[in-house]
């Protein structure tokens, strides 16, 4: 895709907040800390539009970044961060669960995961909403820092995360990364498909 200019446009905490313009949502979610703002940046083509961190936990808004004033790709705050106090662990259910169910515009949600790791308890939940959303259609699971995995290693955790993430034949998983660009010209393949 041919972006010519993305900006933030919005970060949001409630609804009242949201863009109004109408345009098509992808939303990227994840636990803390599996790279969702630092993808955004790759596909993207820009060092830091979106705030990456090493500290988990540091994405606490829902962020609208404008594409060409045709789309919205929306970083959701990262999801199994321990250091939060109750209120906001709720306050963040919240605003996540308000988002989720009662936007419109948003057309998909892709979860990632790290390819490092056994996906969490916490990622079999929300692929578990992500189909309860949408039953009739196929997940889309974007398996992250894949460079950090020789070869052999990432094929056998690709089968792992298949396995214990009940993947079927309908559902797609991506691996991505973003030192070598595996991945960026799939994702954004699926989001145009997405769009038409």
């Amino acid at each position: 895709m041919n972006i010519h200019n993305a900006e933030i446009e919005v970060s949001a905490v409630k609804k009242g907040q949201y863009p109004t313009s109408g345009y098509p949502e992808i939303a990227f979610v994840g636990r803390s800390n599996v790279g969702k703002s630092s993808m955004i940046n790759k596909l993207l083509n820009r060092k830091s539009l979106a705030r990456v961190s090493s500290t988990p936990g540091k994405t606490i808004t829902i962020n609208f970044y404008n594409i060409d004033d045709t789309i919205y790709l929306v970083d959701l705050p990262g999801y199994g961060y321990a250091k939060r106090s109750k209120a906001e662990v709720e306050s963040w259910g919240e605003m996540m669960d308000d988002y989720l169910n009662s936007r419109p515009q948003l057309k998909k949600v892709m979860l990632l995961v790290d390819s490092r790791h056994e996906p969490t308890n916490d990622d079999k939940m929300m692929l578990e909403w992500v189909r309860a959303s949408r039953p009739e259609e196929g997940a889309i699971v974007i398996a992250t820092k894949t460079d950090k995995l020789k070869k052999r290693e990432l094929e056998t955790n690709l089968v792992m995360l298949e396995r214990e993430l009940s993947l079927t034949d309908e559902d797609i998983l991506v691996p991505f990364s973003t030192k070598t660009d595996e991945g960026k010209i799939t994702v954004w393949d699926m989001i145009n498909m997405l769009m038409d």
